[in-house]
């Protein structure tokens, strides 16, 4: 008698049981891959150029990054200082071909290097990442609207007050805030529109009323918000003239 030729049926793939892992862009930002790796930039190396081409979005991972724009008979402008967790060089997936700023480091820095074709697919496959981008040039649009209010209706000396803030990152806890890169009077005078005589006046003005502390590092105090938030602060003890030569206690730089 034949036997039976008995045909298995092919078996069940069972489901995997591992978890899928869910996408963290703080890790993503963080980790080299497709598209993806990090510099390490020294101080005051370039990043990129005015004028350069614009292919590249950046992600500060540690440091701090400034932001110049500069005019065609040589003058600079600070137009930015970016810290930890800011992206940069956006204008790229906006259609921008070229570079309308040129940035640089001003800290040692690790930063992360996204082309653009796989800034766009991330952004595309990832709504956790596109969400937190989205509240990035949020902020960025706020901020540069702040600062054009600032430089239209403030004087130089709220002004200044508000840039050390924002230096600092200034919280809610109202704990002295340290300004982790050293920046130069010459660079807050560019931020603010002023000379650096100027700012030279209004530190040492600040540091006698006790606003900000130095001793080898910068250090801001939660009392400095008084002249933000008051139009006409009563600071006394040193005349507001402009060009006036500093005294013996000033700080030359930050």
């Amino acid at each position: 008698m034949a036997k039976q030729l008995i045909v298995k049926s092919p078996t069940a793939v069972k489901p995997s049981t591992k978890p899928n892992l869910a996408f963290d862009p703080t890790v993503f930002l963080k980790t080299e891959g497709r598209g993806r790796t990090i510099g390490r930039y020294s101080k005051d190396q370039p990043i990129f150029s005015q004028g350069g081409t614009a292919d590249v979005l950046f992600y500060i991972i540690s440091g701090t990054v400034k932001i110049v724009v500069h005019s065609e008979l040589g003058k600079e402008a600070v137009i930015a200082l970016l810290g930890q967790d800011d992206f940069f060089g956006e204008g790229c997936l906006a259609g921008q071909s070229h570079r309308l700023s040129a940035a640089s480091a001003i800290t040692d820095s690790d930063i992360l290097r996204i082309t653009k074709p796989a800034a766009l697919k991330a952004l595309r496959e990832h709504p956790a990442l596109s969400e937190m981008f989205v509240a990035h040039i949020v902020a960025r649009t706020i901020r540069v609207e702040a600062d054009l209010i600032d430089q239209l209706f403030n004087s130089s000396e709220k002004r200044l007050a508000r840039a050390l803030l924002l230096l600092a990152n200034f919280g809610n806890d109202g704990k002295p805030q340290r300004v982790i890169a050293k920046v130069s009077q010459e660079m807050l005078a560019d931020m603010i529109g002023t000379t650096r005589s100027r700012v030279s006046h209004f530190m040492n003005k600040f540091r006698k009323m006790g606003f900000i502390d130095y001793n080898g590092h910068l250090v801001i105090n939660s009392s400095l918000l008084n002249v933000v938030l008051h139009d006409q602060p009563h600071i006394a003890g040193v005349k507001s003239v402009e060009g006036e030569v500093e005294g013996k206690g000033a700080l030359k730089s930050l």
